[in-house]
């Protein structure tokens, strides 16, 4: 698969649930998706974004916290929360549909996998399917912040 047929994956599964920001997320290991996850924040959790999710359930399909030969695929840029975990999780890339320009740690507010400050680097490439994303996501927060009356 190429990454375009992923991140497709990972908008169908960003679409599971209407009432959290849509993101989704899948691990890819060997050519085949391992882990998928979509936002589960509004279930109670801050720390359960996409891709927080699906390297957890990675590491668990693999019986190891290292995902050393895994990529994962994602709708929306990480957050700096979720680009430290690519580092710590060494998985090998992140590809990545929309940037997000207020808080994306992979390229738009800061490039946290690739600070030459840390020991562990993650390639990251953006702008898979962007506009595909980018629309999901404002189509979501037009629906629930509706424009104001006049």
């Amino acid at each position: 698969m190429k990454a375009e047929a992923y991140i497709k994956e990972a908008l169908r599964e960003a679409a599971r649930d209407e009432n959290e920001v849509p993101v989704g997320a899948v691990v890819v290991c060997d050519g085949q998706i391992i882990a998928r996850a979509h936002n589960e924040r509004e279930a109670g959790s801050p720390f359960a974004h996409a891709e927080m999710l699906a390297m957890e359930r990675a590491c668990r399909a693999l019986g190891r916290r290292r995902l050393h030969g895994c990529t994962l695929y994602v709708t929306l840029e990480p957050c700096p929360m979720c680009a430290g975990a690519l580092m710590m999780a060494e998985i090998d890339a992140c590809v990545f549909g929309a940037y997000d320009p207020r808080q994306g740690c992979c390229g738009s507010v800061y490039t946290l996998p690739q600070d030459p400050s840390f020991f562990r680097r993650v390639n990251c490439a953006g702008g898979v399917l962007e506009e595909e994303c980018r629309d999901m996501l404002r189509r979501f927060f037009q629906e629930k912040r509706p424009a104001p009356s006049v």
